[in-house]
């Protein structure tokens, strides 16, 4: 087959892009994980249609093509769609635009994962939002259902960026963003446009922590209630491959704290049906979960209650209290050392009776009288000596608090290791450097080890330890400019009372120069010489 001759099931309809790749890496496709794989696993019918609209990532369409059973995918760009022909030859695919897209049947399943601003194509305008819209709802059937991820312009992902939004180089850059009236700017526009294309909105998720690899979708109804620190602290990892401007810990934090999950999400995900015309279109039924939690290996679903491991795991209540990472970083913040001995006093403690080996100060819960897991370990891990699990945890929490930029009350370790060894002495359990070194061998067996040189501190870190330094020089120099003012007057004094000793000995010495002073001075001899005499003879 030769570079430009397409597949047998690759169809060009029109506005296909014949030297472009969305798939090259440089326009972000969405990396959508096991979150978003477990939800689609549930809408794809078994014995349905299923049509992709748009780039998705590799094991996105695998999956959906091991279980449909009919699918098709429509990308606008021919490098992509011969890739995707050759891949899997049972696949229809279509290569063009969205809006000449013309099928003689309806599909049951509609997934939009990367949105609609890569449905254009650089060979005519663009359409507005609304109109692509129309365009996705016309090829659902009815009774079937449409699930379209929209990204939000004011994500808290956009907040922490460094880099412009409209400067990514991205593939869909000729085109600038932000012109169109229809595109959603929140939850209700977005159900204002779902409505107007004639579809009825079945759950809509908030996608955290950033619009480059999400790891959590959390349904509308599970943000309306107040979310356990336990289970909104994890979503606010930062990639390392990113410029940041804030902690997008301390930012996020502060987004569920004040009930922003939703309106300041960085994508939104909406599962909407289009109502059938009449009782000979039935509605696939599914049982959406209230939220989907990926963290690492592992994957949750939110319940009412509490997190189920999925696939088959028990439910347990999500832990109260604060995490132990927060309670510990606002403490060396205010370089509360009292708190700090205390705390790893207590965690030394339950980590000796509990036995908890894969605990770290980010997956744990502490309300004042005792700790909790966030989630415990998928698989089980052999049973460590305390001492050197506890080295593990203080030596993840040194190298995430020195990469962050925070503030801590001792100056002298400028190294993780070198403050790991401290706060292993305030918990009461030194450690050497071969503790050290097993630690780490362990944090690697537990999977995601921490590094040294994980992440830069952010813009605002190192304009705050700047500004810090910079206060703390002001307040040097005002010492030393006090100290030279007072060390310039003992010096004076010092001038002052040399010049007075040297006016005393000329004076002294002019004295004894006088005719009075050394006749005195004879005239006393014979005296003395009398006096001592007197003395030997009285006995």
């Amino acid at each position: 087959m030769s570079v430009n001759e397409a597949p047998a099931n690759v169809r060009l309809i029109g506005g296909e892009m014949l030297l472009w790749s969305d798939m090259s890496g440089i326009g972000g496709v969405t990396e959508w994980r096991g979150a978003a794989l477990e939800l689609i696993r549930r809408l794809v019918p078994p014995d349905g249609r299923v049509l992709l609209v748009g780039p998705h990532p590799q094991a996105v369409v695998d999956d959906v093509v091991a279980r449909a059973g009919a699918a098709a995918v429509l990308v606008r760009s021919f490098p992509d769609a011969r890739a995707l022909g050759e891949r899997h030859p049972e696949l229809e695919v279509f290569c063009g635009r969205l809006e000449v897209l013309d099928v003689a049947e309806p599909y049951d399943l509609v997934l939009a994962l990367d949105g609609l601003l890569r449905t254009h194509s650089a060979e005519a305008p663009a359409s507005a939002w609304s109109e692509s819209l129309a365009a996705l709802a016309g090829l659902t059937k009815p009774g079937g259902r449409l699930v379209l991820v929209v990204r939000n312009d004011l994500g808290i992902d956009r907040f922490i960026e460094a880099r412009p939004a409209d400067r990514e180089c991205g593939d869909d850059q000729w085109a600038p963003h932000g012109f169109d009236p229809s595109y959603p700017g929140g939850p209700a526009a977005l159900d204002r446009g779902l409505e107007s294309a004639g579809l009825s909105l079945q759950r809509c998720y908030a996608a955290y922590p950033d619009r480059q690899a999400p790891r959590s979708l959390l349904s509308r109804e599970a943000l309306a209630g107040e979310l356990p620190e336990a289970l909104t602290f994890p979503l606010s990892a930062r990639e390392s491959d990113r410029m940041l401007v804030a902690d997008p810990l301390s930012l996020t934090r502060l987004v569920f704290r004040h009930g922003l999950g939703e309106e300041l999400a960085p994508l939104w995900l909406a599962i909407a049906t289009r109502p059938p015309h009449a009782e000979d279109d039935p509605v696939h039924p599914v049982e959406l979960p209230l939220g989907l939690i990926e963290e690492g290996r592992s994957l949750y679903e939110l319940t009412g209650h509490g997190t189920r491991p999925l696939p088959d795991g028990e439910e347990r209540p999500i832990p109260a209290g604060r995490v132990v990472e927060e309670i510990l970083v606002e403490a060396c913040a205010r370089e509360d050392v009292k708190t700090v001995r205390e705390l790893l006093s207590a965690l030394a403690e339950w980590l000796e009776r509990s036995g908890e080996v894969s605990a770290a100060t980010d997956s744990l819960v502490y309300d004042g009288e005792r700790f909790a897991a966030v989630n415990p370990p998928a698989a089980p891990v052999a049973p460590q000596e305390p001492r050197v699990v506890l080295c593990r945890i203080l030596w993840r929490f040194a190298v995430r608090l020195l990469a962050a930029g925070h503030h801590h009350p001792w100056p002298w370790p400028l190294e993780a290791d070198q403050l790991t060894l401290t706060l292993c002495g305030m918990a009461e359990r030194p450690c050497d450097h071969g503790d050290l070194d097993l630690a780490r061998k362990l944090d690697a067996e537990l999977g995601q080890p921490a590094e040294l040189g994980e992440h830069a501190p952010t813009y605002r870190d190192l304009l705050g330890a700047r500004d810090r330094l910079a206060d703390q020089l002001t307040a040097a120099l005002a010492r030393i400019s006090r100290l030279e003012t007072k060390l310039s007057y003992r010096e004076r004094e010092l001038v002052r009372a040399k010049a007075k000793l040297r006016r005393t000995q000329r004076k002294a010495t002019a004295y004894r120069r006088t005719l009075g002073y050394r006749l005195s001075r004879r005239l006393a001899r014979p005296r003395k010489v009398a006096r001592r005499v007197m003395r030997l003879l009285s006995g």
